[in-house]
């Protein structure tokens, strides 16, 4: 199965396609990692990507295709894989498929601003390995360190409010149009916001038919 994962920052795009990712045995590919990962290296692709992400701006178009189609070709993606922060404009889902990259499912989480913004002010990553927690939602199983590796969580730079409120302005301008580009591919599945991070689990599962 091939999915992308659409909605505003914030609204738990990461968390659900993690826990996909292990249920159908496919990688969560999440542009966001990468172009982090390219920043800490320090590498000249990370010092363009870092002037882009810090000022909350979407990176090239050109930069974000030829990572992700580097990426969907590696040999775990032979059985499918969950696009997380790609695409994010029009023009880049018309890249894909110029590319004969096609999706099965365009999977949106529905969540208002208002809820975005509260759940931004508390969520922590972990700058080694890109996992993400929220001190509510979806604590560390030990405070303030990464489950997975054991790294200091800390608050990016891109989740405090100001530049949170220019990235769903950014999100409703240039991402949210492409709810209508796969409607019209009979691809999209819409995906109301849930009390909790097992209800809006178990409503993808049913959209998609996943037992």
């Amino acid at each position: 199965m091939k999915l992308v994962l659409l909605g505003a920052p914030g609204a738990g795009k990461g968390t659900q396609g993690d826990i996909i990712s292990a249920k159908l045995d496919i990688p969560t590919i999440s542009t966001g990692n990468i172009l982090r990962a390219a920043m800490k290296n320090g590498s000249p692709l990370g010092e363009q990507v870092k002037t882009y992400m810090d000022a909350g701006q979407l990176v090239p178009d050109d930069l974000i295709i030829d990572i992700v189609l580097d990426r969907i070709t590696q040999p775990d993606c032979k059985n499918g894989y969950i696009l997380d922060g790609f695409p994010r404009t029009i023009p880049q889902a018309w890249a894909l498929e110029r590319h004969h990259v096609f999706l099965d499912w365009a999977v949106s989480l529905e969540v208002p601003d208002e809820v975005i913004v509260g759940r931004m002010s508390g969520r922590r990553s972990c700058p080694e390995c890109g996992a993400t927690y929220h001190v509510v939602s979806n604590p560390p199983k030990q405070e303030g360190i990464c489950d997975h590796c054991g790294t200091q969580l800390v608050t990016r730079k891109d989740d405090a409010p100001e530049t949170v409120l220019n990235r769903l302005k950014t999100y409703h301008e240039q991402t949210e149009p492409l709810k209508d580009f796969y409607s019209k591919r009979g691809k999209l599945k819409l995906i109301e916001n849930q009390d909790s991070i097992e209800a809006t689990t178990a409503v993808i599962y049913k959209e998609l038919g996943i037992n």
